[in-house]
C-alpha cells in the first residue's frame, strides 16, 4: 500500500479534533481510587523454564474490580539487587504467551514485567490466562465495542486500570527498582502505554510503537481495517448512536492521556500503516506534554513498523533513561 495519509510535513503539525471530556481527570481519579480499594495482592511464583540466563515468576495481581490479572516477571539470572523495570503491554488479541518469548529486556539487564490482557490471548501467540468477568451490552465481535454504551462500562476502562495496577505490581517486587520504571508496547500495547503514561505521574520513560487507540474520530473514518472498523460495523447496525459512542471513546483516547504525559517518550510511526494510521499516531505524539520526546518514522512500512530496528532504538534510548 502506498502512502494514503497526510504528508510527513503535515503530520508533524497535525492536531487531533478529538473532544476532551470536562470530567476526564475526575473520571480516571475515581476509577483508580475504586481499584485501589482492593488490596494489590501481588503474588510472584517461581517458574522452572529450563532457561539459564533468566529467572521467571508467574505473577497474579488484583486489577480493575479486584479481578485477578496474570503476568510474567522475567529477571536476569544474575540479578541480586533491584533492577530498572520495563513493563510491557501486548498487542490486540494476544496474551502474555510463554516465558521464553520474552527474553529481550531481561537480556539487557532490566526487570521485564509482561501484563496479560484480560479476555484476550486467543488470536495469536502463546495464549493468555486472564478472563474478563464483566459482561456488557450488545457488541460487535472483538473488544472495541464491549460496553461502549457508557464510559463506566467500556472494556478499556478495565484494561487501562489493570495496566496501572501492573506498574504497581512490578514495583512491589524486591528485585525491581521502583524509582526506574518504563512502559512499552506496540499497537494496542502502545495505546495502553500512553494511557499509563498519562495516569502514572512518576514513570522514567514511555515508549509506544505504532500505537492503537488514538484519535478515534479520525481513525474510525480513515481506515477500514480492524480493529477500528469494529466501531464502524457496530454503528452500521446501531444507527443513531454515533454521538453516544464518540462520547464514550473520548475518555479512552490516547491523545488526551498524551496531554498529561510527564516522562520522556519515544514513539514510532509507519507511513503506510493502515491499521493505526500515521496521523493518529502523530496526534498523540504532538499532544505529548513532556518536552523530551522523539518519534522514529518508517517510510515504507505498514503496521509492523520498525520491528527489530525499533527494538534496537528502544534498547539504546532506554539505556540512557533507566
Amino acid at each position: 500500500m502506498a502512502l494514503f495519509d497526510l504528508p510527513l510535513d503535515e503530520l508533524r503539525g497535525y492536531r487531533s479534533a478529538s473532544p476532551e471530556p470536562e470530567d476526564f481527570d475526575a473520571f480516571w481519579a475515581k476509577t483508580l481510587q475504586e481499584a485501589r480499594a482492593h488490596d494489590l495482592d501481588a503474588h510472584f511464583e517461581p517458574v522452572e523454564t529450563r532457561l539459564k540466563t533468566v529467572k521467571v515468576y508467574d505473577v497474579t495481581f488484583a486489577g480493575f474490580g479486584g479481578h485477578p490479572v496474570k503476568g510474567w516477571l522475567v529477571l536476569p539470572a544474575w540479578a541480586d539487587t533491584p533492577r530498572p523495570a520495563v513493563v510491557e503491554f501486548i498487542g490486540y488479541g494476544g496474551g502474555r504467551g510463554l516465558p521464553h518469548t520474552h527474553l529481550l529486556w531481561a537480556s539487557a539487564g532490566f526487570a521485564h514485567f509482561v501484563m496479560d490482557t484480560r479476555g484476550q490471548g486467543s488470536a495469536w501467540g502463546g495464549g493468555g490466562g486472564t478472563p474478563d468477568p464483566v459482561g456488557g451490552g450488545p457488541a460487535f465481535p472483538g473488544f472495541m465495542t464491549r460496553g461502549v454504551d457508557a464510559p463506566e462500562n467500556y472494556y478499556y476502562r478495565r484494561v487501562y486500570t489493570d495496566a496501572v495496577r501492573a506498574v504497581e505490581a512490578a514495583r512491589s517486587h524486591p528485585l525491581v527498582d521502583a524509582t526506574k520504571a518504563a512502559v512499552v508496547g506496540a499497537s494496542q500495547g502502545g495505546g495502553i502505554s500512553l494511557a499509563v503514561g498519562g495516569l502514572v505521574p512518576d514513570l522514567a520513560a514511555v515508549a509506544p510503537d505504532v500505537p492503537f487507540l488514538c484519535d478515534f474520530p479520525r481513525a474510525t473514518t480513515l481506515t477500514d481495517r480492524d480493529p477500528y472498523r469494529e466501531i464502524g460495523n457496530y454503528l452500521k447496525t446501531h444507527r443513531g448512536r454515533t454521538g453516544q459512542v464518540q462520547r464514550t471513546l473520548s475518555y479512552f483516547d490516547g491523545v488526551h492521556f498524551a496531554a498529561r504525559g510527564r516522562a520522556p517518550a519515544l514513539f514510532s510511526a509507519a507511513l503506510e500503516d493502515q491499521t493505526c494510521p500515521p496521523s493518529t499516531v502523530f496526534a498523540a505524539f504532538n499532544a505529548w506534554a513532556y518536552g523530551d520526546k522523539h518519534i522514529e518514522v518508517y517510510d515504507f512500512n505498514d503496521h509492523e513498523g520498525g520491528g527489530p530496528y525499533q527494538e534496537a532504538a528502544k534498547l539504546e534510548w532506554l539505556a540512557s533513561r533507566l
